[in-house]
């Protein structure tokens, strides 16, 4: 029972001290003015005729529905129509349909997954034991180097 109080003044103290935190104000001491700069009338000195200043690139104006309807409009025309639009996914498409018939079988939509099967199962026995299954994990990727020294 004691815990109970024991956390129950814990939880106030905490709650209280955060209150206090947050009602504090800091009080700022005052700043001295600044010093006076005296200003040279002197001419600051010019660059030579031969040495090229570079800007610094101009940032695009553009919003990013605005770049991302220029990507999808091919032609630059204005308008994106039903071919522009599709012209990508047809392509993917076309990788998985093997037998070109305009038709995805499962087997052609699987076939990476039939084929890894297939190499796994080394005795062709139609199911995957522990050992048969954990070739089929996939690779751990290469970790690039942390520093270049």
């Amino acid at each position: 029972m004691w815990r109970f109080f024991a956390g129950v003044a814990a939880c106030f103290l905490m709650m209280t001290g955060a209150f206090m935190m947050w009602q504090s104000k800091a009080q700022e001491p005052g700043l001295p003015a600044p010093p006076e700069v005296a200003v040279n009338s002197a001419p600051m000195m010019a660059l030579p005729t031969s040495v090229s200043v570079r800007r610094p690139p101009v940032a695009s104006d553009r919003s990013r529905e605005e770049k991302r309807f220029a990507r999808a409009d091919k032609d630059d025309d204005g308008k994106i129509t039903a071919a522009e639009l599709f012209e990508p996914r047809r392509k993917a498409f076309a990788k998985l349909d093997k037998n070109g018939n305009g038709a995805l079988s499962f087997e052609e939509w699987a076939a990476k997954t039939v084929g890894k099967f297939a190499e796994a199962d080394g005795d062709r026995s139609g199911w995957l034991t522990a050992a048969e299954y954990a070739k089929t994990a996939p690779k751990a990727p290469k970790r690039k180097a942390v520093c270049s020294c």
